[in-house]
């Protein structure tokens, strides 16, 4: 087995035990990536000479430990990438935008600073400003999924989720605004995480919807991804939606089962629109959380049907707002030929945003406009106020909802791009989540047609103890834990 294919767990207790070192590490995973970047194309920027300079010194705190000293986190010395939405200092930070493609942060995101032991590998591309669902629409050109390279790895964090699916780092960061964690870790085949809203730090997040972004881990196990929402979570001064509760020990739930667990199962999620074979595959992986102890119960969450649409309100009527500093003047493209201030906002807009950032954000001034506003905006908000009440009085019933991550495995390049509506609809099952805010994690559970099947678990807000018991549950039944996609090897 190659240090590559280790996973968070494997290489700290490795780098603990002196059988292999950071540097060795890094190494193995810089050859992988030599050999399989060019076909992926998961990455924006590679650091190279910071990742060996970041290696060699987690070298020395390693070997200090072993001596006695004070040991580490465990990941220190860990490889690891970063969605290109996330401010990294002195390191250029692009959103797959030409509008910043030059950008570089004068200070560091503080999940950056709280991995600041670990070995950034580069930026990992994705969906301009994080919108979409394939990362089709970054500026910089779409990745490849690992299994599959004529298949999307999904969005809007399809480079994250691509580079631990392809073995080019054991976990990697994203952002989740209505499923560009958990829909790229779905199609991908890895564990993705979407914690709580407020669980997480969103400071030296780029924004996209306020109310709505979640940063969370991408890993090729549940405890691997435990052990680095661990480290990530916590209250922070920096940012004023960051909640003080204390972080669990997701970890040690990692190993509690589900017996006395009460499942809920939406009927309104395996209704018309899901693939057979993907519905059968979810439903299996429910079937051996019966077996394992888990009691199944029926919920209903009838407004489901409004959220897509609410949460595309509520999101562009954000991203209106958040995008509006993006205006030539300040920082990131100028338009330089530009005669005053409007015609260079006009002409900076007109270069720097893509299509679909352009769609978004025209659809969110439309909405916030005046007499629009209640008409649209002010509606959604009340969808989501009664998704909230629904979802309450189904955890009133369960502990846990389980259901399919997306409605079907990987689509092909090019399929979706001319018909936004069909886009959206892959994230049918994930938007729920962030409008009412609590955590979500999707993990594999089989392959349909050699592709990856998601299976999603949501919880209570800040139960993600509950939510990694079941998960771990589910990687146990599958027996897909750690592996690396098929078309990548």
């Amino acid at each position: 087995m190659e240090l590559y294919e280790f996973g968070v767990g494997q290489l700290a207790e490795a780098f603990e035990k002196g059988i292999a070192s950071p540097s060795e590490a890094l190494s193995s995973v810089l050859e992988r990536i030599a050999g399989l970047e060019g076909e992926v194309r998961a990455f924006l920027l590679t650091d190279e000479e910071g990742a060996r300079k970041a290696a060699a010194k987690a070298d020395g705190l390693w070997l200090a430990a072993r001596k006695g000293g004070t040991k580490p986190s465990a990941l220190t010395g860990m490889p690891f990438v970063l969605k290109d939405n996330i401010c990294t200092k002195g390191t250029r930070t692009s959103c797959g935008s030409r509008m910043l493609e030059n950008f570089v942060p004068p200070y560091d995101a503080t999940v950056a600073v709280k991995l600041a032991g670990s070995v950034l590998l580069g930026k990992s591309n994705m969906d301009e400003f994080a919108m979409g669902s394939s990362t089709e629409n970054s500026a910089f050109g779409p990745t490849k999924n690992p299994w599959d390279t004529r298949a999307v790895p999904g969005g809007s964090s399809g480079g994250s989720a691509a580079c631990v699916s392809a073995g080019f780092a054991p976990f990697a960061l994203g952002s989740d605004t209505g499923g560009s964690i958990r829909q790229p870790a779905s199609l991908c085949g890895v564990v993705g995480l979407k914690p709580t809203y407020g669980r997480v730090s969103r400071y030296g997040l780029v924004a996209f919807g306020s109310s709505l972004d979640q940063i969370g881990p991408f890993a090729r196990s549940v405890e691997d991804a435990a052990m680095v929402f661990e480290a990530i979570a916590g209250h922070d001064p920096k940012d004023s939606t960051s909640s003080p509760r204390p972080v669990p020990d997701v970890r040690k739930a990692c190993s509690k089962g589900v017996k006395g667990m009460r499942i809920g199962l939406p009927k309104e999620y395996f209704a018309n629109g899901l693939d057979p074979e993907v519905r059968d595959l979810v439903m299996k992986a429910v079937l051996r959380l019966k077996d394992e102890g888990a009691e199944i119960v029926e919920v209903s969450l009838p407004s489901s049907m409004y959220g897509l649409a609410a949460y595309y309100l509520a999101a562009t009527a954000e991203a209106s707002s958040n995008l509006a500093r993006f205006d030539g003047i300040r920082y990131g493209l100028r338009d330089l030929g530009a005669k005053d201030v409007v015609s260079a906002m006009k002409r900076t807009r007109s270069q720097g945003f893509g299509d679909e950032v352009k769609r978004r954000i025209m659809l969110g001034t439309y909405v916030l406009s005046a007499g629009y506003y209640e008409a649209y905006y002010n509606k959604a908000l009340k969808v989501r106020r009664v998704l909230k009440d629904e979802f309450d009085e189904a955890f009133a019933k369960c502990d846990a909802i389980a259901g399919p991550t997306t409605p079907e495995v990987a689509f092909r390049f090019g399929e979706r791009t001319e018909h936004p509506l069909s886009m959206y609809m892959s994230d049918i099952y994930t938007i729920t989540a962030n409008l009412i805010g609590i955590p979500a994690i999707s993990v594999p559970c089989g392959l349909s047609k050699g592709l990856p099947v998601g299976l999603q678990l949501a919880a209570r807000a800040f139960d993600e103890e509950t939510l990694f018991a079941a998960a771990a549950e589910v990687e146990r039944g599958s027996g897909f834990a750690g592996r690396i996609g098929g078309g990548a090897r």
